[in-house]
């Protein structure tokens, strides 16, 4: 299960997805989700859809890859999906002991669902196809206006990306302690939810050493290296928009036209 998260991971591959400039990958992920939000109705979703499957066409990953990663929330998927199915008042359709399904209700939990599995989809093509040190360049060129108000731009910048570069590595980490364990007659699996939790307890010790151990030698590592972050580092690689850029700014621009109109055509219809 922790092996099949793969969010934060990059999959290598030669498309016009990966070449993009980093800024245009992370805006079109903040439109797309905000989008996810905005959109009423099946009609705009299905357009949000067909534009997931043309930019994972374009990316060249493996559509299972990245449906591999929703393995890892299904559990709060159906947590979420029960949750509006049972306490979403409105016209009843099923009734049983004291739970009832509403028609609301249902037409809630089914759009709640689709959106969670498009933001997951839609976050993972970002880092699959954006390496960590094209999504610093990328978040500190975005975030550029805000240095003249003295915030750390860079530092941020380097945090989140190293905090997204960490998210496969503890997962991996995860694993082989929890194999470790297991070898060791340690049981994870049996039990209900409660004793299952607890049961994790001992995992959390080994992997905050871990983790803390691991921020320690990337941060000597830095150090050994005179990493200084800040006005007057310069770029190896600099950002610049090439006419690609500007090509996909435009698609997604027509995305969200198309996306509202669907909405209010089948609002109206």
């Amino acid at each position: 299960m922790l092996r099949d998260i793969t969010l934060g991971q990059y999959y290598h591959a030669d498309s016009v997805i990966h070449r993009l400039d980093p800024r245009v990958k992370l805006a079109t992920t903040i439109i797309f989700i905000i989008s996810l939000f905005v959109f009423d109705g099946i009609a705009g979703y299905l357009v949000a859809a067909a534009f997931l499957a043309v930019v994972i066409k374009l990316s060249k990953v493996p559509f299972k890859f990245m449906v591999r990663g929703m393995k890892a929330i299904i559990f709060l998927l159906l947590i979420t999906v029960v949750f509006n199915l049972f306490l979403t008042p409105g016209e009843p359709l099923v009734s049983f002991w004291v739970l009832t399904i509403t028609k609301e209700g249902a037409k809630l939990a089914g759009l709640m669902a689709i959106r969670l599995s498009f933001l997951i989809i839609g976050s993972s093509v970002m880092t699959l196809t954006t390496t960590p040190n094209q999504l610093t360049d990328g978040l500190e060129k975005m975030l550029g206006p805000l240095k003249k108000i003295h915030v750390p731009v860079h530092e941020i910048a380097m945090m989140m990306s190293i905090a997204l570069r960490f998210i496969p590595i503890l997962m991996e980490e995860t694993d082989k302690i929890m194999k470790a364990q297991m070898a060791r007659c340690a049981d994870f699996e049996s039990g209900n939810i409660l004793k299952r939790a607890k049961n994790m307890v001992p995992l959390l010790v080994p992997l905050f050493i871990s983790a803390f151990r691991r921020a320690d030698d990337l941060a000597m590592a830095m150090e050994a290296r005179c990493y200084r972050g800040g006005e007057f580092r310069t770029k190896m690689k600099p950002l610049h928009y090439e006419k690609r850029d500007f090509v996909a700014y435009g698609f997604v621009v027509c995305y969200l036209v198309v996306g509202v109109m669907a909405g209010k055509l089948a609002g109206i219809m």
